[in-house]
């Protein structure tokens, strides 16, 4: 029986893949597993018995990373679930700053009651004309799950587009379309685009990285839209660019005092991931990645341990362990193990950063006093008999 807790609200099509096997409870300190969502844990005690955390989104700024990874508890997020809502209103956002849809229809709000509508509305549509997209220039920064669909979609609408990613993985990249132009260097993105969308995750290296240098490279006419995270770019620089004619429009999806109501600025309420389909997928995919690491042992999508997977345990036993990323400790593991005659069929090892996942499935059911044992090797920060 596995005990779990829901730290926010999470669709009921994802729960409903739990088994009657867990068993939620109210409290964080009974669980082994918590799903959240936009919850701040930092401050939040972290009960030794929990064993996962999955983020149902891809954001983990909620979550305390480090802390979690040193007490063995596997932080899990939902790359691409929520992907296609988030693609879909970054080109509302591009439409919104390419033409003065809302002053129109706030314009036709005014005139309410007004008989002559139809006819004075020939006069004043003038006022809100704006550009097309097609023909215009994309620069797409961060080719993952989102930007590969937003720089892919914008072909369709017949923009010619630039992709920056120096890290896009192979997957990706067979997933991109051969029409977007893979470009090496930030500057010819800055420089040459009407459209700058930002897709990068909230790094010490990505904080603030649409600075005001950046902004000085790029055309007066040109917009630039934020549904990543609103510390990716420097607002206060932005603002005052913007109150200077620098550059026509900036379109974000986190609200905060400095950008809301600002002149340039259209600001839509956190609404990226906000669709039904797009809460069912993180649900569904959260829940999944929880009951593979709890059941099976398997790590997929986390963001502070590494990925490991040994499908369904085929043998008598299947221990895992959670450590630090430091020399001999397979040598200690199968020391340990072989001393008990215990023999190890298959096993896996994994590291990212300084910390590591070790996998083994054994020829017998591991007795307390051995898995004891292991747990009090230096460096094992937590060790678990998944069968």
């Amino acid at each position: 029986m596995f005990n779990y807790t829901c730290l926010n609200p999470i669709a009921g099509v994802g729960l409903d893949l739990l088994t009657e096997e867990y068993n939620k409870v109210d409290d964080l300190k009974d669980a082994q597993a918590a799903l959240v969502r936009s919850a701040a844990m930092h401050d939040l005690e972290l009960p030794d018995c929990l064993d996962a955390v999955a983020r149902a989104g891809a954001g983990v700024n909620n979550i305390p990373l480090d802390k979690c990874a040193q007490k063995g508890i596997v932080v899990f997020n939902t790359p691409g679930a929520n992907a296609n809502g988030v693609k879909e209103l970054v080109f509302a956002g591009m439409l919104l700053a390419a033409r003065d849809v809302v002053g129109g229809i706030n314009w036709c709000t005014s005139e309410t009651g007004n008989a002559d509508i139809a006819k004075l509305a020939e006069k004043e549509k003038k006022n809100f004309a704006g550009t097309e997209l097609a023909g215009k220039k994309l620069g797409v920064i961060g080719l993952g799950a989102i930007g590969i669909k937003v720089a892919n979609t914008a072909r369709h609408f017949g923009m010619e587009v630039l992709g920056y990613d120096p890290f896009i993985s192979v997957n990706a990249a067979w997933s991109l379309s051969r029409d977007v132009k893979h470009i090496q260097d930030l500057e010819t993105i800055y420089k040459e685009c009407d459209f700058i969308t930002v897709h990068v995750p909230l790094l010490d290296s990505t904080k603030k990285m649409i600075n005001a240098d950046a902004i000085a490279m790029m055309k007066p006419t040109a917009v630039v839209l934020n549904f990543a995270r609103d510390l990716l770019v420097d607002e206060e620089a932005m603002v005052a660019a913007l109150k200077e004619g620098k550059i026509r429009k900036y379109v974000s999806d986190f609200p905060n005092p400095t950008t809301v109501g600002a002149q340039g600025c259209i600001v839509i309420p956190h609404l990226g991931a906000s669709t039904e389909e797009s809460e069912d997928n993180c649900a569904v995919m959260a829940v999944q990645e929880i009951r593979d690491y709890l059941e099976n042992g398997n790590i997929r999508n986390s963001v502070n341990y590494p990925a490991c997977d040994m499908g369904v345990c085929q043998t008598a036993g299947r221990i895992a362990f959670l450590h630090k990323n430091e020399k001999g400790a397979i040598g200690q593991f199968t020391s340990v193990l072989g001393d008990a005659g215990i023999n190890i069929d298959n096993m896996s090892n994994k590291s990212k950063g300084d910390f590591a996942y070790t996998m083994m499935d054994i020829d017998v059911s591991i007795a307390d006093d051995v898995l004891a044992k292991m747990q009090a090797l230096p460096g094992v920060i937590k060790a678990r008999v998944i069968k």
